[in-house]
């Protein structure tokens, strides 16, 4: 639980990078028997629980702060555009990063939160 912490509270992005370049170079003394990357992920599963009672006395306020996701939500393969027929007429062709698709867009908005301190 501390290392999940003490990730939410260092600004780095990405977990992975996190404990593969911070933590098991930096943080070796203050935790002796580090385990793998995978092995870590596999112990956060657990951690939401305990996690929770930490969490709650803590409110979060937004920070007016927005992130904007799109992902694609493909339909049917591009070879079979011609012959679908259930969502004819909803759908359309549209590109994402990894070429052309036939389907929807799906956007996602976040709004970034930061914890309150406690007094």
């Amino acid at each position: 639980m501390t290392i999940v912490i003490a990730f939410h509270q260092s600004g780095y992005q990405d977990f992975k990078i996190y404990y593969i370049h911070f933590v098991c170079r930096y943080l070796t003394n203050e935790f002796p028997e580090l385990v793998s990357y995978t092995q870590m992920r596999k112990f956060m599963r657990g951690v939401l629980v305990p996690l929770f009672p930490y969490l709650t006395p803590r409110q979060a306020r937004p920070t007016r702060i927005s992130f904007v996701d799109s992902s694609k939500l493909q339909v049917c393969h591009n070879l079979r555009i011609l012959r679908h027929q259930i969502l004819k007429g909803t759908v359309k062709q549209g590109k994402g990063t990894m070429g052309w698709f036939y389907g929807f867009k799906l956007l996602l908005s976040m709004t970034r939160v930061a914890l309150s301190q406690s007094k």
